[in-house]
């Protein structure tokens, strides 16, 4: 008897990241939702590595239906449509390959979608017990309402608008193909989609019990990068559609314009300006030690001095250089660090 076509299709796209596709999998087939249920296909966006060998590998030990598809490297916007077109799903749900699933995050997914709950929905992000300190160090810096939590949306205490993004969100299949699916930005394509799904008039939730498990960057030098690259990001999305870019947004400039003036201010009145640097200095030890608290160690504490000045560094740099070039010099696209990582 043939096995009927799944309610869920789980896309993710992938670029030479072969190691950290076993962690994903092999949470997906410890899922608690039926495996009938379910499809997962991997887009590979044209690695160099063993992705092929690992997948291949894996489909033969997997307790549900694994399929894997190939592309020229043309980014992951492009590699999770190329997904999408050959999925059999009505439910289109993404996870990036540096994630891990909670074992209910389907369950939660496909109850919430059984009950007509959404039309569109994005999850929160986490880290896990076996990640290494500088990704728990990371993971507190984007998700905590103290840093960037508030703006980036995952928590119910949102001080902007929720957008789902890539490593944890879903939508119908027919929504997605209606709205026209991932554009060409290099980065932020998953906003765009949000964008382009909330101005559909589509029914947007957030799945705060549906969470996955972040493995982000592994040195602060891609972290850098990567945030950089989302600074410059969201200039463009403003190019696209002004509503993807609020005042809230500049933040992060602010603070790196601020910062420097400060430290350029102390070599001209001391008295004035190392009361105020001192100031700040204090209220990140605070953040920091309640970062260590909620981690249960002191290292991440000590880590959290350089990972949260670089995070609002890197995205206020990559912001500021993207608002020259697009608004002042009136360019195209500034894409930033080029280097295709996912």
């Amino acid at each position: 008897m043939a096995m009927p076509n799944p309610i869920i299709s789980i896309i993710t796209p992938t670029f030479n990241r072969s190691i950290e596709l076993d962690f994903l999998i092999q949470s997906i087939n410890k899922q608690t939702l039926d495996n009938k249920y379910f499809e997962m296909i991997i887009c590979d966006d044209g690695s160099t590595d063993d992705t092929y060998d690992r997948i291949k590998k894996w489909t033969n030990e997997v307790q549900f239906s694994l399929k894997y598809f190939k592309q020229n490297n043309l980014g992951p916007g492009a590699a999770r449509n190329y997904g999408v077109k050959n999925s059999n799903g009505e439910l289109i749900v993404f996870i990036d390959s540096d994630c891990e699933a909670d074992k209910d995050w389907l369950k939660i997914i496909y109850d919430c979608y059984r009950e007509n709950m959404f039309d569109a929905f994005g999850g929160p992000d986490d880290s896990k017990d076996d990640f290494s300190l500088i990704q728990k160090a990371i993971n507190f810096s984007m998700t905590s309402f103290f840093t960037t939590g508030g703006i980036r949306g995952h928590k119910k205490n949102m001080v902007t608008k929720f957008y789902p993004r890539s490593h944890n969100m879903g939508v119908k299949k027919v929504l997605f193909n209606e709205v026209g699916g991932f554009g060409s930005l290099r980065h932020g394509q998953d906003i765009e989609l949000s964008n382009k799904i909330y101005n559909s008039g589509a029914k947007v939730e957030l799945l705060i019990d549906a969470v996955v498990y972040h493995r982000r960057r592994t040195t602060l030098k891609k972290f850098f990068r990567q945030v950089y690259n989302w600074g410059a990001a969201r200039i463009n999305l403003g190019k696209i559609d002004k509503k993807m870019l609020k005042i809230i947004h500049f933040i992060p400039s602010i603070f790196l314009i601020l910062s420097l003036s400060l430290l350029l201010g102390t070599f001209i009145i001391p008295k004035l300006f190392i009361p105020i640097i001192l100031f700040g200095l204090l209220s990140l030890s605070s953040i920091c030690v309640i970062g260590g608290y909620k981690n249960k160690s002191i290292l991440i504490s000590l880590l959290l001095f350089l990972v949260i000045p670089l995070q609002l560094f890197g995205y206020g740099l990559g912001f500021l250089i993207a608002f020259v070039q697009r608004y002042i010099l009136k360019k195209s696209e500034y894409i930033g660090f080029e280097k295709k990582y996912y």
